[in-house]
């Protein structure tokens, strides 16, 4: 069997506390590979620094100027994950016949790589990895995953749910995406548009060994918004919905308050019937105005076409 090149990218954002244990856990795998003749001595971990503030980069060079099969990436400032992840797509693109991409912290098992691969000899192009359970998972963050994989569904988006960026892309599969000019990413939401030979190979998720989750509340929202915004008009016809139901409500008020001049004895003292009209519209067009900026703020950063990241130093 004729041995393949690939390339393992590591998006890394202040992560010191486990880059030693992780590129120890992903040396072994592709070892133990090339061992088996699997992979060829060509392979390589590629870590993409995003604009840590601590001593990422250093440690990166440190394992870098070891071994190798470390390599390293630094951007000037931070571009978030998904750019990291697109940088190291699209710098292993033409000396990788595949690239797996993985999660600094090693929550999601290494083991599988091997079962990526043998998916790759089978002649897929994407194989996603999907997690087996949950149990890893606090309350909060089950309950706001389960969500977020409905709300996309429910949006249009085409997911795989419970996968994450642990996944198998052929050189062909990156080289294709490289046509695609978004500067806003979402990358899980990309994969199922290029229609390449796609499977799955299920994971476990263990618990983080050493340091802090760095995708705060915050980030995780952003990163549902971007999913939204970048595949699904489905909030603007929300939006076209929710004015015919506004226009309906305040038909049935003036044809009450008509009623109630016209056939009843009672006084209108004016309020109710003002008032909630005024704050039931002015709250639709609120949201509404709030839901369209969006879209046209994203609008106008793409048509900038700035870039996706700078990259600052290279360990080569």
């Amino acid at each position: 069997m004729n041995t393949i090149n690939i390339s393992v990218v590591v998006p890394c954002y202040n992560e010191e506390e486990v880059l030693g244990e992780t590129s120890k856990r992903l040396l072994t795998v592709l070892s133990n590979l090339e061992k088996k003749n699997i992979i060829n001595n060509k392979s390589f971990i590629l870590f993409v620094d995003d604009g840590s503030k601590d001593n990422t980069w250093k440690i990166i060079e440190d394992l870098s100027k070891k071994n190798k099969m470390v390599r390293g990436l630094s951007f000037s400032r931070n571009y978030g994950h998904q750019n990291a992840l697109f940088a190291g797509l699209m710098y292993s693109k033409e000396i990788s016949d595949c690239i797996i991409s993985i999660d600094a912290d090693l929550q999601q098992d290494e083991n599988a790589i091997l079962e990526f691969i043998e998916k790759f000899n089978e002649g897929f192009e994407i194989v996603n990895g999907v997690r087996v359970n949950r149990e890893s998972d606090t309350f909060f963050k089950k309950t706001t995953a389960t969500f977020f994989y409905k709300l996309m569904k429910f949006m249009g988006v085409e997911i795989i749910e419970n996968s994450a960026d642990y996944r198998l892309l052929s050189s062909r599969v990156v080289k294709e995406l490289e046509n695609f000019g978004e500067v806003n990413l979402f990358l899980r939401g990309l994969f199922p548009v290029l229609g390449f030979k796609t499977t799955t190979v299920n994971h476990e998720v263990r618990e983080r060994f050493a340091g802090k989750s760095k995708y705060s509340i915050k980030k995780m929202l952003m990163f549902a918004l971007e999913g939204i915004t970048s595949f699904s008009i489905v909030p603007i016809r929300i939006i076209t919905f929710v004015g015919i139901l506004s226009l309906l409500f305040c038909i049935l008020m003036m044809l009450y308050v008509f009623y109630v001049a016209v056939f009843t004895d009672n006084a209108i003292q004016g309020w109710a019937s003002t008032v909630i009209p005024l704050y039931l519209i002015g709250s639709i067009q609120i949201i509404s105005l709030g839901i369209i900026g969006e879209y046209i703020g994203r609008t106008y950063m793409e048509s900038k076409k700035r870039p996706k990241y700078i990259i600052d130093k290279t360990t080569e």
